[in-house]
């Protein structure tokens, strides 16, 4: 602001120096403000000479006739202030210069320009307010009464709103609370004259039949359950077809495989013969191929036991060893009892992992009768090929007693309880009349089996037909013992 002022009197000054006085007999008395300039001494032309020395005001009196004039003055004389407003370009501190003069001149233009705008503006809001008051009254004249001619927009401005307001002095119009309220009036009136149709609208309807909607509404309502009881009957018929659907297909899938496996047996009684009496031990177990999958299973486990005698028929039809005909696997054992011969080594027997080597010879691919009998006490174990004694010793586990609860495999090795089956050791061919006693069978006992003179059967494990299962393939066939023997 002071450097404002302060340009403006040094402009004052450049207009009206004070360093050039012209006598005053030349001077013209037209321009009051320059003739006190020139009368006035040079030592009153300072700072404070802003209205003029005191001694020249109290000189000041009518002029006399032939005398010299007398001085004028003006109230407000502006002098140029040296120490503030040196000449332009004389040093750093000169006054404004013709870039400030212009953005002053830019900045004054701009806020005229915002000034005519803003009048526009509220000039057009001041239609469009007159415009909607007539809309609005001539649609409350039309609800009031029938539709008329529209009054001229004249009019309805006239009779909308008052006179237009002027502008004010800052560029904003001024309020106008009455042109609001009769706008909100107006608008709230068609309002109620709607809530007022729409209220109209269900009397009418009850009074010309006051029982339809009701009539309506309940048929509504009961054709909606009589639905709802339909479809939730759908529903559950298709639960229950469902439920039938998978029944039927499991018993289906039972019925197959019971058809498949009498179809099976049928065919091997057909390629065996026409079928005769046979006693339910007259059957053997055949694994036709080497591989992890065919074996047999016996139904029943084994109890504790302190001593036992192993016997069966077997015919082993491998190229390079005879495999395992059976092991004996319990949850803390996988090779309680295996009797086992594997790659180039010979036949052994295993008791709780330990092994005995068995001087036996039956890889001619003819049927032998095998026993192998042991005890616990010192481990003394046997071994018989057909009813003959071929090896014998102790030191096989001793003191050990077998652990129940097992499973019995035919024809495969168990690494783990029932499972875990090696190719490599699976015993390939046909076995038969597998049995076990809990004792050592005496060597009488042993041949007579083997010659079939003695139908001696297992008191712990016997060979019946319904205690042996086949897996993977294997399956069952008719079997004479002695006969089988004699045409070996």
């Amino acid at each position: 602001m002071l450097a404002f002022l302060g340009a403006i009197i040094c402009i004052i000054a450049s207009v009206h120096p004070a360093g050039t006085a012209a006598p005053a007999a030349a001077a013209p008395a037209a321009d009051n403000d320059s003739a006190a300039a020139a009368l006035l001494p040079a030592a009153d032309k300072g700072l404070g000479a802003l209205h003029g020395p005191a001694e020249a005001l109290a000189s000041a009196g009518p002029r006399l006739p032939g005398g010299p004039p007398p001085p004028l003055f003006s109230r407000f004389v502006c002098t140029p202030l040296s120490a503030e407003c040196p000449a332009p370009g004389t040093g750093p501190a000169t006054g404004p210069g013709p870039e400030e003069l212009l953005a002053l001149r830019s900045a004054a233009a701009q806020l005229r320009r915002t000034a005519l705008e803003q009048k526009e503006r509220i000039r057009m809001d001041q239609e469009t307010i007159r415009e909607l008051t007539g809309k609005l009254s001539r649609c409350e004249g039309g609800l009031r009464s029938p539709p008329a001619a529209a009054p001229p927009p004249a009019a309805a401005a006239a009779a909308g709103l008052r006179a237009a307001p002027r502008p004010g002095t800052m560029g904003h119009p001024p309020a106008e609370p009455p042109a609001v309220r009769e706008l909100e009036e107006a608008v709230r009136a068609l309002q109620d004259r709607i809530d007022r149709i729409e209220q109209e609208l269900p009397a009418r309807t009850n009074g010309s039949a006051p029982t339809a909607p009701a009539l309506a509404r309940d048929a509504l309502h009961t054709k909606m359950e009589q639905l709802e009881e339909q479809l939730l009957s759908k529903i559950l018929t298709l639960q229950k077809e469902r439920q039938a659907a998978s029944t039927d297909r499991s018993q289906q899938q039972h019925d197959i495989e019971k058809e498949l496996n009498s179809l099976q047996n049928r065919v091997t009684e057909l390629e065996h013969g026409p079928p005769g009496y046979s006693p339910p031990d007259a059957f053997k177990v055949t694994i036709p191929v080497q591989n992890n999958y065919m074996y047999a299973r016996m139904k029943k486990s084994l109890p504790e036991l302190y001593a036992f005698t192993i016997c069966m028929w077997l015919k082993s039809k491998a190229l390079a060893g005879l495999g395992t005909p059976f092991s004996y696997s319990v949850p803390s054992q996988a090779n309680e009892i295996v009797l086992l011969e594997w790659g180039t080594n010979p036949l052994e027997l295993l008791i709780n992992d330990k092994v005995a080597q068995l001087p036996l010879s039956l890889k001619d691919k003819a049927w032998h009768h095998v026993c192998v009998a042991w005890t616990t006490r010192d481990g003394k174990w046997s071994a018989y090929q057909d009813g003959e004694q071929r090896g014998a010793g102790e030191n096989l586990a001793s003191w050990h007693a077998i652990k129940p609860q097992g499973v019995i495999i035919l024809g495969q090795e168990q690494d783990t309880l029932g499972g875990r089956f090696d190719a490599t050791q699976a015993f390939v061919g046909e076995l038969a009349q597998f049995g076990v006693w809990d004792h050592m069978l005496a060597p009488a006992e042993i041949l007579g089996l083997a010659n079939c003179t003695s139908h001696l059967q297992g008191n712990v494990i016997q060979w019946d037909d319904q205690a042996v299962e086949v897996f993977g393939g294997a399956s069952k066939g008719g079997f004479a013992a002695c006969e089988e023997g004699r045409k070996a």
